[in-house]
């Protein structure tokens, strides 16, 4: 197989959501109360929902940009690649880096809704979660089924209603939703409690992928004083965590059709972490309790659990004790981790050697499996390959735009600490906008 044969389908994106989110699905009754993007005084665009300011506009979407000039955050769509924010130019960026399918998480509501869930009316928050969803399924990735995979949010604080949008987003083609990896950070139960069986069975029934992306910054940092390289290093890490509380708690046990994806976890740590769970439950089980009958821990992981890796050279070189068969590669468009527009050249040298079937596996077919999306079904084979992708796009301007405003990296000179990103952002953002 040559570099341009690859068929590439990236299991982790991020969209920058346009002014225009929730004007076409609101229904009229709160149509006036909905999130809108209000200009600040320094021309910023900042999103309000309930007469607030929200501190979310386009996280870390800083793709184009020269290295020398990343910070955390854009402040205005003015700043930010076009692809960002406008499904078509994004489909240009797809092609342009040899990507055929992506599946994109919100940037405006967190990656799990987690805006919607701080909501003061629920009922609000409600119909602003589903006008959500509906944008997301029919106007972004309406407009490009055979590149683009859905992904909803769902009402986490009311898992009755969160079971009946899993039943509706199924229905309008909706495969996957994304869950946060630890619901106690916003002060909900944890996956240890009974709280969230509505939504692992609505999850099991329908077929519906439960996406766990990579969130909470207290697992990543020592202390407020760390170096913020810590945190960017620890981040991916943190899934180690994640995927241990899922594999004690009842859950696989309990719903054995459940499936989840561990996004933007990376895959190295696994091997070392299927080793220890093993030997956890083998010497501790007579007294913690834990009850897996014949299995191993190992075992209903690797049948539950799907891993996300954007660069990760040590994963691939012990790809088939981190399971081989459960492994799917990510872009991460357009944050600062992304390989865009480089990213078959990135992977290649990470897979290149390795049998067809086996890169097949990593950078398609695992995800086609996961997400249940079949993207020959509208368009040849031949046609989603990068290389044929590349010459659709052979006018797509790829080169880095220096420039472009927004936070800067740093205020002072010296190493620059999780508090001070964390100051940046904050004063950056009022608490309450006027009504």
């Amino acid at each position: 197989m040559r570099m341009e044969d690859m068929i590439l389908v990236s299991v982790d994106d991020h969209l920058v959501e346009p002014a225009n989110t929730f004007e076409r699905h609101s229904p009229a009754k709160y149509r006036d109360r909905m999130p809108r993007i209000i200009k600040g005084p320094n021309g910023e665009d900042i999103w309000t929902f309930e007469g607030k300011k929200l501190p979310t506009f386009s996280v870390n979407a800083v793709v184009g940009r020269p290295y020398e000039e990343y910070g955390f955050e854009p402040t205005g769509f003015d700043q930010l690649r076009r692809g960002t924010y406008d499904v078509h130019a994004r489909i240009e960026d797809m092609s342009a880096n040899g990507v055929l399918a992506s599946m994109n998480f919100g940037s405006f509501p967190g990656f799990a809704g987690q805006i919607f869930e701080r909501a003061t009316d629920k009922d609000l928050a409600h119909a602003a979660l589903q006008a959500y969803n509906d944008w997301h399924i029919y106007d972004w990735c309406g407009a490009y089924p055979d590149r683009l995979i859905p992904l909803g949010v769902i009402p986490n604080w009311d898992p009755a209603r969160a079971a009946a949008e899993i039943r509706r987003l199924k229905k309008l083609g909706c495969n996957a939703i994304s869950f946060p990896p630890n619901p106690t950070q916003t002060g909900l139960p944890s996956l240890h409690s009974d709280f969230w069986d509505p939504i692992w069975k609505a999850c099991s029934d329908e077929g519906v992928i439960v996406c766990m992306h990579i969130t909470d910054p207290r697992a990543a940092v020592p202390a407020m004083d760390s170096p913020v390289d810590v945190w960017m290093a620890n981040m991916q890490v943190t899934m180690y965590a994640t995927a241990s509380d899922l594999t004690f708690s009842p859950v696989l046990r309990k719903y054995p059709k459940i499936r989840f994806a561990l996004s933007e976890g990376g895959v190295g740590w696994i091997p070392h972490f299927l080793e220890r769970i093993d030997a956890v439950y083998k010497r501790h089980h007579f007294w913690t309790n834990q009850d897996f009958g014949d299995r191993k821990p190992s075992e209903l992981f690797l049948e539950h659990c799907y891993t996300c890796f954007i660069e990760d050279d040590t994963g691939i070189g012990i790809r088939h004790r981190a399971s081989l068969d459960n492994m799917t590669w990510e872009c991460d468009y357009p944050h600062a981790d992304t390989t865009w527009p480089d990213s078959p050249e990135i992977l290649w040298k990470s897979i290149g050697n390795l049998p067809e079937n086996e890169i097949d596996k990593i950078t398609h077919l695992n995800a086609m499996r996961a997400f249940q999306f079949d993207p020959f079904k509208f368009r040849p084979k031949e046609n989603c390959t990068v290389g044929a992708l590349r010459a659709e796009a052979a006018h797509i301007d790829v080169r880095t735009v220096a420039s472009k405003g927004g936070i800067p990296a740093a205020r002072h000179k010296g190493v620059v600490t999780f508090q001070d990103l964390v100051s940046q952002l904050s004063d950056r953002m009022p608490v309450a906008a006027n009504r």
